[in-house]
């Protein structure tokens, strides 16, 4: 399992990427369509707000690093918000749409640039998963996790 700040990194990127392939016309598959829905949805529910910001992405510039950490957040208080990321997250990860890696590249960019302080183990996970999605598979076991 991914640690829970990579997840929700992994689950950030999903949602931006799929949003920016639908706007260009390109098709998403739907099972991930669903998930990444369903995800908005139960994250609604305990952080409004992040999920506002996350629909207005790319229109308006995201922070983040600070979507990351809400989300990330909120999947630590609400078991339903981290059942469904993990759900997406291993649905991107056997099929990542193929925007993914430029998104995890920005995100990773944005956390290296915050004032957070992020585990250096982060940015080697997101690092990880840019290469994988890259070649279309993420997949981090064996690695370890410090956070």
């Amino acid at each position: 399992m991914e640690p829970l700040l990579t997840t929700a990194a992994i689950a950030v990127g999903s949602v931006i990427a799929t949003k920016a392939l639908e706007k260009t016309g390109e098709k998403v598959g739907e099972a991930l369509w669903d998930k990444t829905g369903k995800f908005l949805v139960t994250l609604k529910k305990q952080s409004p707000h992040t999920v506002v910001a996350i629909e207005k992405a790319p229109e308006q510039p995201l922070d983040y690093g600070k979507a990351v950490l809400e989300v990330e957040s909120a999947a630590q208080a609400n078991p339903e918000v981290n059942q469904v990321m993990q759900g997406l997250v291993a649905l991107a990860e056997t099929n990542p749409p193929p925007n993914l890696a430029k998104i995890l590249g920005e995100i990773e960019e944005a956390v290296k640039n915050s004032q957070h302080l992020y585990p250096s183990t982060f940015i080697q996970n997101i690092q990880k998963a840019i290469n994988a999605a890259q070649t279309q598979n993420i997949d981090q076991r064996g690695s370890n996790f410090t956070i």
